[in-house]
């Protein structure tokens, strides 16, 4: 590989940097190669690390780059497109969910969900976990939020801790009668947990979707699910039919 020096522009050096980062990418790299440590690129394109490292940061941001523990810089996948609402309302754990429940406790939900509850403050409600996994690559943890009220009959049901009792409180909750249900999406940080769980740096960027489930007049269930903001693009309604290229000559469809 030649050196390639950065001319003077009006742009900041690290974002013309990241142009022409992401043009090696295409051209140079494919998919899941190791990118050369930061002290040989800085030297091939005349930046200082500093410069190189906002550049990196911004390629994995925009679903370019990741990073691995253990293994270092690597190129990224195309983004995997996920179904996250459709045309019809239905409770987590319908037929044809693609969230497989792995746990479920009892604890006080965060502050911010038990506004949506309405339940009092400290009170514990159940907390189902569950996972979503694509192409064989785990995209998205979430955390379901049920307070009792919703799954009355719930401790009649002969249910251990863990896996099977996240799967009593998903049956117990399709009893009731749907009545709507509304998502937020925002750009958020990984937590800790939600790091490991989807093998990504504390901090790294991921994609935030909130649904409120709303039977019999209230806020039944709340939805909180992370998805990893550098291999998914999230699509809504039944046709999912948006795609963002990395190359800006080609439009959506």
């Amino acid at each position: 590989m030649g050196t390639t020096q950065l001319e003077s522009v009006p742009e900041p050096k690290y974002w013309h940097l990241k142009t022409v980062l992401s043009e090696a990418l295409d051209s140079e790299f494919s998919v899941g190669e190791i990118l050369p440590n930061e002290r040989d690129l800085a030297a091939r394109f005349g930046v200082a690390r500093a410069t190189l490292r906002q550049a990196l940061e911004q390629l994995e941001l925009e679903g370019r780059l990741q990073r691995r523990r253990g293994v270092g810089t690597t190129v990224a996948p195309p983004r995997v497109g996920v179904a996250v609402g459709s045309a019809q309302h239905t409770w987590p754990g319908a037929a044809d969910d693609a969230w497989q429940a792995t746990d479920c406790t009892v604890a006080a939900p965060p502050a911010s969900v038990a506004g949506f509850l309405e339940t009092a403050h400290g009170e514990q409600v159940h907390t189902v976990r569950r996972s979503r996994v694509t192409h064989g690559q785990q995209v998205a943890a979430e955390l379901l939020y049920v307070p009792a009220s919703s799954v009355p009959d719930l401790s009649a049901i002969d249910a251990p801790s863990g896996a099977a009792r996240a799967r009593a409180v998903l049956r117990e909750l399709q009893r009731l009668d749907l009545e709507n249900q509304d998502r937020a999406v925002e750009l958020g940080s990984a937590r800790a947990d939600d790091a490991k769980e989807l093998d990504r740096l504390p901090g790294a960027p991921v994609l935030v979707v909130t649904t409120r489930f709303f039977a019999e007049g209230r806020t039944a269930a709340v939805s909180v699910a992370t998805y990893r903001a550098d291999t998914c693009r999230l699509t809504f309604g039944d046709s999912g039919g948006v795609e963002i290229h990395h190359d800006p000559e080609r439009r959506a469809s």
